[in-house]
């Protein structure tokens, strides 16, 4: 007896994901294919005696209120504690005023430590349609390793210093996503679920840290000399909204688009062994 009609659609169905993955992956290989990457300023050395620099990153004066966007796809899954709206998790502000997901960084180091950014930080899983974490670091050459746990299509789109668009039809099954250029790339979903975005800096060197919900950072193993240290936000405001296809149903539907990231600077200087304290007061103003 032949196979019936619904074992041949779903022959065509399981086909077609896979067809898809095996797309994702060559996009993912080929994202940068013939975009020959940048030559790095920094070189390694052995740090003896380096210092540290750490402090907080605080919020000054009023709190902006910043919308919620509704969910208006795979609510199921998207919202399983059956909320309506969702945080676009772009200004995190704790109780004690520490704003998290602050990008701290040295601006003019040349030479230091190896790369040892945090793993956590270059591995993103796409759950509950939000991108898990928010801010994500990634050397420059190396992979950012990006999987979904929903079991709804999402397409990674990727904008500035990476362009591409990258279907992850299947659940939990990492992508390596060539970053091969320094510089900011901005995410969002381009499968209809407007409210997912997150960023990834790609970075030369390994003096990054992201603050933590206390607006906490620290750096370590920094050489003795002066320097110039930055403070980077993403930027927390809806600046206007974008019309773009809804790859999943093929409905069109807006998107918001965020305001330019702000950054604040500071002089610090780091002697052998000590750890110099610096504090960060950010605001709209």
């Amino acid at each position: 007896m032949g196979p019936n009609r619904r074992e041949i659609a779903m022959g065509k169905f399981i086909k077609n994901r896979r067809a898809i993955f095996g797309l994702a992956l060559w996009l993912a290989a080929v994202s940068c294919a013939g975009r020959a990457a940048g030559q790095s300023d920094y070189t390694t050395i052995e740090v003896g005696e380096g210092g540290t620099i750490s402090g907080t990153v605080r919020w000054a004066g009023p709190i902006p209120k910043i919308p919620r966007l509704p969910i208006t796809k795979n609510a199921e899954v998207c919202s399983p504690d059956g909320e309506k709206t969702r945080d676009l998790e772009r200004l995190v502000i704790g109780a004690d005023g520490g704003v998290a997901n602050t990008v701290v960084y040295l601006k003019n180091i040349s030479q230091g430590k190896a790369m040892d950014l945090p793993e956590a930080r270059q591995h993103m899983d796409q759950k509950t349609c939000r991108y898990i974490p928010h801010i994500l670091l990634v050397a420059q050459g190396a992979n950012l390793q990006v999987k979904s746990s929903d079991p709804v299509l999402h397409t990674v789109h990727m904008a500035g210093a990476a362009s591409n668009n990258i279907p992850f039809p299947f659940q939990n099954q990492y992508i390596p996503i060539a970053m091969r250029r320094s510089g900011v790339v901005d995410l969002k979903c381009n499968a209809g679920h407007v409210w997912m975005n997150a960023e990834v800096l790609v970075v030369k060197h390994p003096y990054y840290a992201v603050t933590d919900n206390h607006g906490f950072f620290k750096l370590t193993d920094v050489p003795p000399g002066e320097y110039e240290i930055e403070a980077w936000h993403e930027g927390w405001r809806i600046a206007s909204e974008q019309k773009v296809l809804d790859v999943g149903s093929q409905v069109e539907v807006s998107r918001p688009v965020y305001s330019e990231p702000t950054t604040w600077a500071k002089k610090v200087v780091v002697r052998k062994g000590q750890t110099s304290d610096v504090q960060f007061s950010i605001s709209e103003n």
